[in-house]
């Protein structure tokens, strides 16, 4: 879309005046006409008095200042006028009348009857309103034709719009005067009702096979496929998608409505679509008011705060009335950048980041001593499979006591609510990084259970969410994959038939603020997380979108399962192992309920053995702690029981 808006050539200002001159002079051609084509002119003449007539004329002027500026037409970007608009440019005349009215009433009543003055009235309206609208069509041309002269075709990419629904129409509209792109027509699927028609002056086509994108392709010199929408590119990836890439179009996307400002586009909005676009699914559904009421007015603290999901849902929560937000993160650089988006994006937030590491105890106590959260979100982790597989006390301290230290913290200080991040992983677990979440989720559970019983005092009440693999989150496969791909590959793979779940960090943040809404006690919750996905088949699909043929211009190697890797994830949500809620995607889980006393005494017994680097005493417990802590293709599998 052009970066310049109309207000750019008429200020608003200069648009009033505009539409004012023109009204009074609307009103002077009813006089004239009623001059030139009455049959009574005689009576016409006593009717048309001086008064009359000054009354009229001023009347109009100042009734279309007043009328046009108290509706506020004026500041209606004109060249995306629509048809409530137009409706709104009625209105103002319609007020501009009865202000005449009561004007030629008070002023000059002793010489016009009501049903003389009624005539004049709606003939004023009519050309009034005529007037107005042959303004706006001429403001239009002209921009359209200064834009086409500055502007030349040849510059912009000829693309198709899928769909005629009314997003796809509405980005015809933004997209009138854009100097990227040039919407030749809309393109729908397997259906003849609108084969043919012609849609804000543009041709509907259809597709059902590769063949037809290619003929398209042809017959518009075409550049690519333009969709609306997440929710069409999803249902399109394995049909349209498909035929674009072979066909050798380009997919783009448009913006979500909070990259738009002001009704235009800008030209780094549209892009190319993304594996992330494909596989994500509909949003999930939630109850907004609720999670508001939830969080109005309550200090919360994130913890991880720089990270994907740590981010993330900071940047939800400054949109829920908090009343102030603690970033804590031991992350300098990542948290400094948090820091200047927030500054940016949400500068009526009161905000605090805290630079602190979750493992050290008297940092943590001074944060929680300092601002008195009311909810925390505990996001910090070490997350990377193979790296915790080298690295295990590591992973201990940080994940196991550092989530105990956050709960304890939560416990002195009477936090209401914790809610701790989890994993997928943690099912089952088959890698240390795996185990030290499901250690961490043992002793926060048994924590909330003791307090529920009374053996621990306090208030908090502690929630678990578990989730899948995120897309796009720092260090993922799918960033992984892009770099690769940007270098010309090998893009490298771990083996042929490994499968994952996921979702988007959107996504993931939006179960955690649902989970924290809905927990009323000790929960795990868990989430429904739809199909798995091939990597391989991602990899040759992101290889495919980025415009090269895979096996051929950029090769997919196979480099064998690391360690603590497994080919398939758990699935989280079963009839077997979770209990339904009222939200359809979000279950509680099964799990075994472990007394607090042992919970503690494990924690503090591996941090004791992570502290001296005590790595084969600590694995052990670790199995013993967790016994479905099952290694894959590590080297403590050597610890496991054999059958």
């Amino acid at each position: 879309m052009i970066n310049l808006t109309f207000d750019k050539y008429l200020r608003s200002t200069i648009v009033l005046a505009i539409d004012t001159i023109t009204s009074v002079i609307a009103s002077c051609m009813v006089l004239l006409f009623c001059l030139i084509f009455t049959t009574d002119a005689i009576n016409l003449q006593f009717v048309l008095t001086e008064r009359f007539v000054t009354t009229w004329i001023v009347g109009a002027a100042i009734s279309s200042i007043l009328a046009f500026y108290f509706t506020g037409v004026f500041r209606l970007v004109i060249r995306f006028s629509t048809l409530r608009d137009l409706t709104k440019v009625c209105m103002a005349v319609f007020l501009k009348e009865m202000l005449m009215a009561f004007a030629v009433g008070f002023f000059a009543n002793e010489s016009v009857t009501i049903r003389l003055l009624l005539a004049f009235l709606v003939l004023d309206f009519l050309i009034t309103n005529g007037g107005l609208m042959l303004t706006r069509v001429i403001m239009l041309m002209t921009y359209w034709l200064a834009n086409r002269k500055s502007m030349p075709d040849k510059n912009k990419v000829n693309v198709l719009v899928y769909g005629v629904g009314e997003k796809s129409i509405s980005l015809v509209t933004r997209l009138r005067n854009s100097s990227h792109y040039n919407v030749c027509g809309f393109v729908v699927a397997n259906t003849k009702e609108d084969e043919g028609k012609l849609l804000m002056s543009k041709p509907i086509t259809r597709f059902t096979e590769e063949s037809d994108l290619v003929h398209l392709k042809q017959k518009y010199d075409l550049g690519g496929i333009l969709f609306s929408n997440n929710n069409d590119a999803r249902f399109e990836r394995d049909r349209l998608i498909e035929y674009c890439e072979q066909a050798g179009l380009k997919m783009y996307i448009s913006p979500s409505i909070d990259e738009i400002s002001d009704g235009k586009i800008n030209s780094g909005s549209i892009r190319n679509i993304k594996i992330e676009d494909l596989l994500g699914r509909s949003e999930i559904q939630i109850n907004m008011k609720e999670i508001r009421d939830n969080f109005r007015g309550k200090t919360v603290m994130v913890t991880g705060a720089a990270g994907s999901i740590g981010s993330e849902l900071c940047r939800q929560l400054a949109q829920l009335g908090i009343k102030q937000l603690v970033m804590f993160d031991n992350a300098e650089t990542p948290l400094h950048n948090v820091r200047l988006e927030f500054e940016e994006r949400y500068p009526s937030l009161y905000f605090t980041p805290i630079i602190g590491d979750v493992r050290n105890l008297k940092r943590l106590d001074y944060a929680f001593r300092e601002f008195r959260p009311d909810v925390v979100f505990h996001a910090a982790a070490y997350k990377h499979v193979p790296l915790m597989e080298e690295n295990p006390c590591e992973a201990v301290i940080a994940n196991v006591q550092g989530s105990r230290n956050v709960a304890d913290k939560c416990v002195e200080y009477d936090v209401e609510k914790m809610v701790m991040v989890s994993t997928d992983k943690a099912v089952n677990p088959t890698n240390i990084m795996g185990c030290t979440k499901r250690l961490a989720e043992i002793y926060v559970q048994s924590l909330g259970l003791a307090i529920e019983k009374g053996e621990i005092k306090g208030k908090t009440i502690f929630v678990t969410t578990r989730f899948g693999n995120v897309l796009g989150s720092n260090g993922s496969v799918i960033p992984r994959f892009q770099a690769q791909i940007e270098k010309g590959g090998p893009v490298t793979v771990t083996d042929p038939e490994i499968r994952r779940f996921f979702m988007t960090i959107p996504e993931a943040c939006r179960l955690v603020m649902e989970a924290a809404t809905m927990a009323t006690g000790t929960q795990i919750f868990v989430f429904d997380m739809g199909t798995p996905v091939k990597i391989a088949d991602l990899a040759t699909r992101m290889i495919s979108l980025a415009g090269f043929e895979p096996g051929k211009d950029i090769e997919i190697k196979y480099t064998g399962l690391r360690p603590g890797e497994k080919l398939y994830e758990e699935v989280l949500a079963t009839k077997e192992n979770t209990i339904p809620t009222e939200h359809d995607r979000i279950s509680v889980a099964r799990v075994r309920e472990y007394a607090y006393s042992e919970a503690s005494d494990g924690v503090s017994r591996l941090k004791e053995l992570a502290a001296q680097v005590e790595i084969d005493r600590m694995v052990i417990l670790m199995k013993q702690i967790v016994p479905e802590f099952i290694s894959k293709h590590s080297i403590f599998e050597k610890f496991d029981k054999k059958d």
